[in-house]
């Protein structure tokens, strides 16, 4: 693939290209891939001409940031759409975009044209009145700093815009300036470094001829920080660190000697988290931005801080001066947080009437499943409440804003079941706020997770001289999904319209499915949101009625956005399940089958007529394939189960080797898995990296063949062959 408009000239792997495939391995992918996936594997860049110029960047035509305003209300003032009218909504015009498999990207829409991103962070440019592709950038992402593909699967939450230049970060680290017009790269810096953990998949923020990025990387134990650079060279202006490091060295700002005080024994050795992976809002009435702060790294405290403290900035909000980076205020959400508690979810800003005084307020749900409400002057909580089943915590104290936590809770005792589990009441999927209806629409989740200590790793670091062992911050920590069968509504989940004033539900409605799509709300008294079955929801903001829906054809995690263009006004929506529904294995499978239905860019306006070419059904029987000649290695297979776990097999192919679609194939179906040498091959060899597959050149013959043994016995269970308690197919992580 080449061409300027398209690729990155200076990007290529380290082998000079693309890996090749050979031998048997060669000839049995060629026989067993589909037509369709055959296809994905060579996505054309089409060359074309650049839009002309937008001669607006944030107007109330355009959604021309990440959450359609800077202070991410995801509230859009348009209403030709509106609860009268919206009965006639309908499509069009579609774009299937071919290789694409997972789809979190918000789009944005600037002077008549779409920016977004795919799965790998290739940016896209499309006429927003017609749905024509103007030009694709490639990021290669894949091919420069391939072991981040061992870290995180390929996913990406969308780009920045700013005076004709459109920004984005990448897996394997970079920030890329763009020209809007064309899609040719204006510079590129390196946000991470080469031997780190750290990647990136959230949208850039700009602000004031600034961009400003984070990365993740706190469930692998990096340090996490944001920097902010010139929009316009690239060149570094700040840095801003959430964890403290060696207090034998200067720290990098005064805050995080106040930090490290929070912190005990030798923390910056085991990294700890706090990466700023998602929420970055910038509040310009106040020149700040806001950050949210992520998980620990290691989850386990007495690991990384053996004796106590809160260990500041962990799952914490964070105020900065917009123009220095410099520390002016924190609120933390979860002191010395042990389950993979996250402050990293949207915050949005906006001014309430509270006890009869405006105030300006900065509200989040983030995973731990209360919804907060903070003062933006002073950082102080006003109010915090629970969302919906919450046990983790009695309450939050107003006074001191400190959870009043339930025993054991660190699971210090023994193991304890706690609601939420790690995946949140409400994680990365957008919520939207209304100043019209006054409330705040979150795409809520239930389930739970039980939590216990992995004494056997803590042995091992205890042997090792107390030096840290390296792995995923769950090391030390078991953890497990879990959902109580005597409750209907775990494992399912509901959009609830919030009101963060009086701190409760105005109205809910509940769906089946449990990892649902982003909100979008308007003037025209309308909510949209997505759901896992594939159903575009149009709601009343004020009663929660649904007054329209429509059937892409597969589940939907992406959150809508609108825009006008000559004076009509559009809806459009990325359409692509994925996101982390592998980890989540069998509560978040809808039946949609690896590759099975096309990724599409739907775009909707009154009257529309446009119709969807017919799509496979979702489906939920596993078609699995087996070899009965084959005996299987009984200690092979146990192994095998560990090295599934420990090489994150999980995230992309399903915990437990129960599938959900994406962003893998089920192994359990697929033929490739049934011969050796060619899963050897696939494995040693990388020829699938270009679509997300890793290569595990470090794993030996008799590792691959253990894994190998594993999905072998995991696809005998499915055919009934095997008893489930014969392998071990359970699922320990999210």
């Amino acid at each position: 693939m080449s061409g300027p408009n398209h690729v990155d000239r200076g990007q290529r792997s380290p082998e000079g290209g693309r890996p090749a495939m050979t031998g048997i391995a060669a000839g049995l992918f060629r026989r067993l891939l589909a037509p369709s996936l055959v296809a994905a594997m060579t996505i054309g860049l089409a060359a074309c001409r650049g839009p002309a110029e937008p001669s607006v960047s944030g107007s109330s035509a355009d959604w021309a940031h990440y959450g359609g305003t800077q202070d991410e209300m995801r509230f859009s003032r348009l209403e030709e759409i509106n609860d009268g009218n919206v009965a006639s909504l309908g499509l069009a015009w579609s774009l299937d975009l071919e290789g694409e498999h997972q789809l979190e990207a918000t789009p944005l829409a600037v002077g008549g044209t779409l920016y977004f991103t795919g799965q790998d962070a290739s940016v896209y440019a499309v006429d927003a009145r017609t749905g024509k592709r103007l030009w694709r950038w490639d990021s290669r992402e894949w091919a420069l700093r391939p072991q981040t593909m061992h870290y995180i699967f390929s996913v990406n939450r969308g780009a920045a815009y700013w005076q004709g230049k459109v920004y984005v970060g990448t897996r394997d680290g970079r920030l890329v300036a763009l020209d809007s017009r064309t899609g040719r790269p204006i510079w590129s810096r390196q946000t991470v470094a080469e031997d780190s953990f750290q990647f990136i998949t959230g949208a850039p923020r700009v602000f004031n001829g600034k961009v400003i990025i984070g990365n993740g990387g706190g469930d692998w134990a990096a340090r996490g920080y944001v920097t902010a650079y010139d929009a316009n060279s690239g060149r570094q202006l700040w840095r801003f660190y959430t964890v403290p490091g060696d207090p034998a060295k200067p720290f990098e700002q005064p805050a995080l000697a106040m930090a490290a005080k929070s912190w005990t024994g030798q923390w910056w050795k085991w990294g700890g988290g706090g990466t700023v992976w998602d929420g970055i809002t910038y509040d310009a009435e106040m020149n700040r931005i806001y950050i949210g702060a992520g998980n620990s790294g290691p989850y386990n405290p007495r690991l990384r801080t053996p004796g106590g403290g809160d260990n500041l900035f962990l799952a914490s909000i964070v105020a900065l001066d917009a123009d220095t980076g410099r520390y002016i205020w924190h609120y933390q959400v979860n002191p010395q947080e042990a389950w993979d508690y996250k402050a990293a979810a949207q915050m949005t800003l906006a001014r309430l009437t509270i006890d009869g005084k405006p105030r300006r307020v900065l509200m989040q749900a983030p995973t731990n499943g209360f919804f907060y409400v903070i003062d933006r002057d002073s950082g102080k909580l006003i109010s915090a409440e629970k969302i919906g089943k919450v046990n983790w915590a009695e309450r939050i104290d107003v006074k001191s804003g400190r959870p009043v936590e339930v025993p054991n809770v660190r699971y210090e005792k023994g193991p304890i079941t706690i609601w939420p589990g790690p995946q949140g009441a409400h994680n990365w999927q957008s919520m939207a706020y209304n100043p019209d209806t006054g409330l705040v629409y979150i795409p809520y989740m239930q389930l739970g997770a039980v939590y216990e200590e992995d004494k056997a790793f803590l042995e091992r670091v205890k042997a090792n001289g107390g030096e840290p062992i390296f792995g995923v911050s769950g090391a030390g920590t078991h953890f497990s999904i879990h959902a109580d069968p005597n409750d209907p509504r775990d494992g399912k989940g509901e959009l609830i319209a919030w009101d963060p004033v009086a701190q409760k539900a105005r109205w809910k409605v509940q769906y089946d499915s449990l990892w649902n799509g982003g909100t979008m709300t308007t003037r025209g008294n309308l909510v949209f949101q997505g759901d896992a079955d594939g159903i575009l929801h149009g709601y009343d903001a004020r009663t929660g009625k649904e007054l329209w829906r429509f059937n892409a054809g597969l589940g939907i995690i992406a959150p809508p956005i609108t825009y006008e263009v000559g004076g009509r006004q559009y809806l459009s929506l990325l359409v692509g399940y994925g996101g982390g529904v592998a980890m989540l294995g069998r509560y978040a499978d809808r039946g949609w089958k690896y590759n099975a239905q096309p990724r599409r860019l739907l775009t909707f306006a009154l009257g529309g007529k446009a119709r969807l070419p017919k799509t496979a059904p979702a489906d939920f029987q596993v078609r699995a394939v087996d070899d009965p000649k084959l005996v299987l290695d009984e200690a092979a297979v146990k192994r095998g189960a560990r090295l599934y776990g420990a090489n994150m097999c999980h995230a992309c192919h399903g915990a437990g080797l129960n599938n959900t679609g994406v962003p893998g194939p089920d192994l359990r179906e697929s033929g490739v898995a049934l011969d050796y040498q060619a899963f050897s091959q696939l494995l040693s060899e990388g020829p699938l990296m270009e679509r997300g597959m890793p290569r595990f050149e470090t794993l030996s013959d008799a590792d691959k063949r253990a894994l190998w043994s594993y999905i072998r016995a995991g696809a005998r269970v499915s055919l009934g062959k095997r008893k489930a308690n014969d392998a071990p197919v359970k699922a320990t992580a999210f």
